[in-house]
């Protein structure tokens, strides 16, 4: 303490100290402006690689990094020959395995080799002079313009994309084997048979009962009460093969209001019993299923984009970006009472754009 409170009484200031960078004395309170500013140190010494003092080591880089792009095309035709030769069978799961465990390590040589040889590329044989750019305005001067292009034409020279065909021409080969796969996967994603005409029908006919999801017991027309809502299946679709896909066709949704709630479209006034109406599930935005009924106002909402549709008036749209009315299924009931479909629907489920024709 005793040394701070004898500094602090000799103390002065740094101005008065030492005066201004002109030798002059300061007032208190005047910035420093240091005489002798460090100097810039500039770059470090170049550190030449091998491959630039010696031909024999560039030349066998270049080989190098041809290979890692050779083995780049192998792996993507490795791919395209693993997914034909390692098909997927729906009863048995190995092959789903198999197909992976081919398909990633395929995948995996191709990404991985394409990425080291341009990697390795850039490390032993392109210009690694260090350089210093000044930070300069958003858009250059068109000189400034011309020497960027300047610029691109002195990194192809150093780089020697133009000069190293060999290079080139096998990075070139794996860039465009590479996207083969995807393209070959993605297009076998779509159906064999025309999606047109697969969507426009699906497994209600005339006589199909009403089931309920995902039970499977058939619904009584008398099982129905004012204000209730039942998830609806075809019967019959549990046992089938392709069980998800025909139910993300045909899911309906079972209502019944008072009768004096209804009003039907022109043409559809018997294509419900007693207040009790069938509309299809798939909302007709982008297919989500409408679950959410509001038994007062006799609403159903799309949880995905809130579409809203208006059961007593034809499942017309009230809000939301659906384009279209729900599909509504005729429904009747046979002689022992249980809800039956009268046909199929007479439109297109699900999103609007499958009704385009091609």
């Amino acid at each position: 303490m005793a040394e701070h409170d004898d500094e602090a009484l000799n103390s002065s200031s740094a101005v008065e100290k030492h005066g201004t960078a002109h030798g002059t004395i300061a007032s208190p309170g005047t910035a420093v402006v240091p005489a002798d500013p460090f100097e810039n140190p500039g770059e470090p010494p170049h550190r030449a690689r091998r491959t630039d003092v010696d031909p024999k080591k560039q030349r066998l880089a270049e080989r190098q990094v041809a290979t890692f792009f050779y083995l780049s095309i192998v792996g993507s035709v490795l791919a395209i020959a693993a997914y034909v030769a390692f098909p997927i069978k729906e009863d048995d799961f190995s092959t789903v395995r198999l197909a992976n465990l081919w398909l990633g390590l395929s995948i995996t040589l191709a990404l991985l080799a394409l990425g080291l040889g341009a990697v390795y590329w850039s490390k032993s044989l392109v210009v690694d002079r260090e350089i210093t750019e000044m930070r300069h305005s958003t858009r250059g001067t068109d000189a400034t313009r011309a020497k960027a292009v300047e610029a691109f034409q002195l990194a192809d020279k150093e780089s020697g994309f133009s000069r190293r065909k060999l290079i080139r021409n096998s990075m070139i080969g794996a860039l465009a084997a590479f996207p083969l796969p995807g393209i070959v996967l993605v297009r076998d994603l779509a159906p064999a048979a025309d999606p047109n005409e697969l969507l426009r029908h699906t497994m209600w006919a005339k006589g199909t009962r009403l089931t309920k999801d995902p039970t499977g017991l058939p619904i009584k027309a008398s099982d129905v009460t004012i204000g209730s809502v039942f998830h609806v299946i075809p019967d019959g679709m549990l046992d089938k093969e392709d069980m998800l896909e025909e139910k993300a066709k045909a899911a309906v949704l079972l209502m019944r209001l008072d009768p004096n709630d209804l009003h039907p479209a022109k043409g559809q006034e018997n294509w419900g019993y007693d207040g009790i109406v069938a509309y299809s599930k798939i909302c007709t935005h982008v297919g989500c299923p409408v679950a959410l009924y509001e038994q007062q106002t006799h609403h159903l909402l799309c949880p995905c984009h809130q579409s809203t549709f208006d059961v007593a008036n034809n499942c017309e749209v009230i809000f939301g970006p659906a384009a279209r009315p729900l599909p509504q299924l005729p429904i009747a009931i046979d002689d022992d009472g249980y809800l039956v479909a009268q046909s199929d629907f007479h439109e297109p489920v699900g999103p609007s754009f499958w009704e385009r024709e091609r």
